[in-house]
């Protein structure tokens, strides 16, 4: 990996007793309710929880696409419950890597194209020496000219983790992200998260069900109408 500007503090990611309520009084619904927690760099939390726990909404908090009604949420160590919405867009493209369970890949791209989508959208140039590894790790060096329809459903996911990674993130949020592949192609993408955890200077948060990729997490966080308990191993989940 090409060296990245080191973060101003330790956690990736922070969060203090944040809460999100939608609606107003009687019809008041709290997705969060108080919230904490700290993500270091190179590691690897899962987060899990049934649906409806309030998992898509912490995501959304953490990365600033949604603000929280109470609380307060640091990405490398700067504050950014009270940034304008310009303000976050510029620290979202220097700091945080989304990979969402839908790929969300440009089909009139090739596999590279999609890849480097978000620096030609902010107008920058990809470096050439982390794109070239990139698309090594991910199992990509032969298929950067090929079309999405012409991808697997394991490549074109791996195309995603790639174009999360191409802006050299201090963060990587993903929700989801083998929700729609089959045993061969998670473990596989599992691996890519994994490795990104121990041997770069990056944090991953991952919102999972599967309980493989749980289990090879630093932490395991479990998420329960809106409140956030870590758990000492995936075996202790029901």
């Amino acid at each position: 990996m090409h060296a990245r500007d080191a973060p101003d503090a330790t956690n990736a990611v922070a969060a203090s007793d944040v809460t999100r309520r939608y609606g107003e009084e009687a019809t008041a619904v709290d997705a969060l309710r108080g919230v904490s927690l700290a993500v270091g760099m190179r590691e690897l939390v899962a987060v899990m929880g049934p649906s409806g726990s309030g998992k898509s909404t912490l995501m959304h908090v953490l990365a600033g696409l949604d603000k929280p009604t109470q609380g307060s949420v640091q990405i490398a160590g700067v504050e950014i419950t009270a940034m304008d919405d310009a303000a976050l867009t510029r620290l979202r493209r220097e700091h945080i890597g989304f990979v969402f369970q839908f790929f969300n890949l440009l089909p009139m791209l090739s596999a590279e194209e999609n890849i480097v989508l978000p620096l030609a959208i902010a107008g920058e140039h990809a470096d050439r020496e982390w794109l070239e590894e990139l698309l090594a790790r991910t199992g990509l060096s032969q298929r950067r000219t090929h079309l999405p329809a012409e991808l697997s459903g394991g490549e074109q996911q791996r195309c995603a983790v790639a174009r999360a990674l191409v802006h050299d993130p201090s963060l990587v949020l993903a929700d989801e992200p083998s929700g729609n592949l089959d045993h061969a192609n998670s473990d596989r993408l599992h691996e890519v998260f994994f490795r990104l955890a121990r041997e770069y200077e990056t944090a991953v948060v991952v919102v999972t069900h599967n309980r493989q990729l749980a289990a090879r997490a630093d932490r395991i966080l479990m998420l329960e109408d809106g409140r956030l308990a870590a758990v000492a191993s995936v075996d202790a989940i029901p």
